[in-house]
């Protein structure tokens, strides 16, 4: 099996390597091929002879900006392009609803973990499901995504807006303004999150939306 590992902490990846290297499920000790930043990711995958089996993705890592690879979010889509049979084992050290819901958006990961959730128990177990074909979600992840499909009406961008807005102390016809909703659909739109929110007016509205990190 070989697994490419992707983070900025090469302390982190030899722990990786240590959990994955006393897998018993492995018939062969796997060969590991490791990037410290998004340059060397892009250059290992553009160029790499053989297929991945598993890549194991920091989100978080130093930018290669001449190619606009920024983060793990886009080495996972030179994956997708150069290794489109790989599974991909995203990792963030992020607990913020929205951006793990922008994770799984944006990348569909096979399995996505929380860093602190990470044992090499867990990493065993993530790469043995994603490797039946199955998908991992560690338990901070299902936490957050729980959350998420809770407050369904944040997924619509258009909500994420008008309480951004909100937040900077905007009146609804200026948000009406900027965000080209009527200022009627706009109102129904506050409404409904409020309900979801379980508040009464527009001040605690975004401060139960700041706290969960909805904005």
């Amino acid at each position: 099996m070989r697994i490419f590992l992707a983070d900025d902490h090469p302390m982190t990846i030899e722990g990786y390597c240590d959990a994955l290297a006393a897998a018993t499920y492995l018939e062969r000790a796997p060969l590991f091929v490791k990037a410290y930043d998004c340059e060397q990711a892009y250059q290992i995958l553009t160029t790499a002879p053989g297929k991945f089996d598993v890549a194991i993705l920091d989100n978080s890592m130093p930018p290669f900006a001449e190619k606009s690879i920024l983060s793990g979010v886009d080495v996972a889509g030179l994956i997708r392009i150069y290794h489109p049979d790989c599974k991909i084992i995203m990792i963030t050290a992020h607990t913020e609803v929205i951006i793990v819901y922008d994770l799984v958006k944006k990348v569909h990961p096979d399995a996505l973990i929380i860093k602190n959730d990470i044992t090499p128990e867990k990493l065993r177990l993530a790469v043995q499901t994603v490797m039946a074909d199955g998908t991992y979600q560690s338990p901070l992840v299902r936490a957050c995504i729980g959350e998420i499909w809770k407050k369904e009406l944040m997924v619509e961008d258009s909500n994420r807006q008008i309480l951004f807005y909100l937040s900077k102390g905007f009146k609804i016809k200026d948000i009406e303004d900027t965000i080209y909703l009527t200022a009627s659909a706009i109102q129904k739109r506050i409404s409904r999150m409020k309900k979801a929110f379980e508040v009464t007016d527009d001040t605690s509205l975004v401060k139960e939306a700041v706290r969960q990190g909805f904005i």
